[in-house]
């Protein structure tokens, strides 16, 4: 008989709020070989990919081959979270990448040819992602007809409607110094360390607050211990990142300094916060996982299904909104290709891969950064080994099956073990 059983009800139940380091990780392992792997595998992913680029070609640790990664991945995991929301309802979005670009071309068109202020620029791409995501989803949800479909004319569509804000193939350089300092610019040292800070104690102070809040309701807490830990893993990766980052990475100094986290870091994270706090927290987030989970009985719980939808297809759009600016800062223009070639590819991918079921009612706006880092790192290390476009994708592709069957796998554990 275990210790616990031997105790007193107000100490068993003492224990059971407060498991210990050991306990909580015994219960992880059992939530794994139940098939709710979470994270897990786009982690060891990253950890694995890491560790081979840094042998293969230790250019990969260099600061500023650090600070690309950032940059070439950031496009991609915004316009990743917002399909994290489609994917958890159930459907799809084949038009997310061109409509990146088609928000981009907005941009472009509002600051170089109408010669407007930066703020009206961003505002009109957000909002054209909007107006996008409500015609698609109301299609989807108030017609009936399947979101492949729908995504796919979309798809087809927009890159006409690209081509038509070009004017059919014109190269539009973006000059406003705002817009190209998302992508381009770093902030001060002295900022990044306050950043690091920052987001050290918010997320100490959230795990607290959740567990005594946990506690309190009588509710399986997490043990201070491994709170202690996760920050402090969390503070050491995040304090050398910033640690690095904020050396000098310009090959001449006195002609023009490169150090600093890149601005798109900060821009990533608020954005990260923002839809984690509205999935985990909100009463529309809770509805959305309903709806994935299955919609006949969200729809009989009174939830308002097609409404969910719509909002769904409209957040998603609007981060492909902010993915295509962060595009076109990165680039100083937009031209036909802007979200297209292996942008949408590369942002299912990462939501894919990061964790987020494509069957819908799994995933977090989280699995879109962590799986987005492994495209990143792929296309990263790959282009340092001089490898092939060729190469690349049948990696990706690899790698991108291979957390589907993941997904598909550990569903079927889960099932089996009756946790779905």
């Amino acid at each position: 008989m275990s210790k616990v059983k031997e105790l007193p009800g107000e100490a068993v139940a003492t224990a059971v709020r407060s498991p210990s380091i050991g306990h909580s990780a015994r219960a992880y392992t059992e939530r794994v070989r139940a098939g709710d792997m979470g994270a897990l595998p786009a982690v060891l992913g990253l950890v694995v990919l890491c560790t081979a680029f840094a042998l293969a070609r230790p250019a990969f640790l260099t600061g500023i081959n650090f600070a690309n990664l950032f940059t070439q991945g950031a496009a991609v995991t915004v316009i990743a979270m917002g399909l994290v929301f489609v994917l958890l309802i159930g459907e799809i979005d084949l038009s997310a990448g061109f409509t990146s670009g088609v928000c981009a071309a907005v941009l472009a068109v509002t600051l170089t040819n109408m010669g407007l202020p930066w703020y009206v620029g961003v505002l009109a791409a957000i909002v054209a992602g909007a107006v996008i995501g409500t015609v698609l989803g109301a299609i989807v949800a108030k017609v009936g007809i399947p979101s492949f479909v729908v995504t796919l004319a979309a798809f087809l569509a927009f890159q006409g409607l690209v081509l038509v804000l070009v004017n059919e193939g014109t190269n539009i350089s973006i000059n406003d110094p705002v817009i190209k300092a998302v992508a381009q610019r770093n902030l001060p040292p002295a900022l990044g360390w306050a950043l690091y800070a920052v987001s050290v104690l918010a997320y100490a102070g959230l795990q607290v607050v959740r567990a005594r809040k946990r506690a309190a309701r009588g509710l399986v807490a997490d043990p201070l211990s491994l709170i202690a830990a996760r920050v402090g893993a969390l503070a050491v990766l995040a304090g050398a990142a910033v640690y690095v980052l904020n050396l000098e990475r310009s090959f001449n100094p006195a002609f023009a300094s490169l150090k600093g986290v890149p601005i798109v870091v900060p821009v990533i994270l608020a954005l990260l916060v923002l839809w984690t706090f509205v999935l985990r927290r909100t009463a529309f987030g809770r509805h959305v996982y309903a709806v994935g989970g299955n919609a006949e009985a969200a729809r009989r719980a009174g939830i308002a299904v097609d409404r969910i939808r719509v909002s769904a297809f409209v957040i998603c759009s609007s981060m492909a909104a902010v993915g295509g600016i962060i595009a076109a800062s990165r680039a100083s223009s937009v031209d036909p290709n802007t979200g297209g070639s292996s942008v949408l590819l590369y942002a299912v991918g990462a939501a894919v891969i990061g964790g987020t079921s494509l069957f819908g009612g799994k995933g977090r706006v989280l699995d879109a950064v962590l799986g987005g880092a492994v495209i990143a790192v792929i296309d990263n290390g790959m282009a340092l080994m001089q490898y092939g476009a060729s190469v690349k994708y049948l990696v990706t592709g690899f790698v991108l099956l291979l957390a589907a069957g993941v997904d598909a796998l550990a569903r079927k554990r889960a099932a089996a073990a009756g946790l779905r």
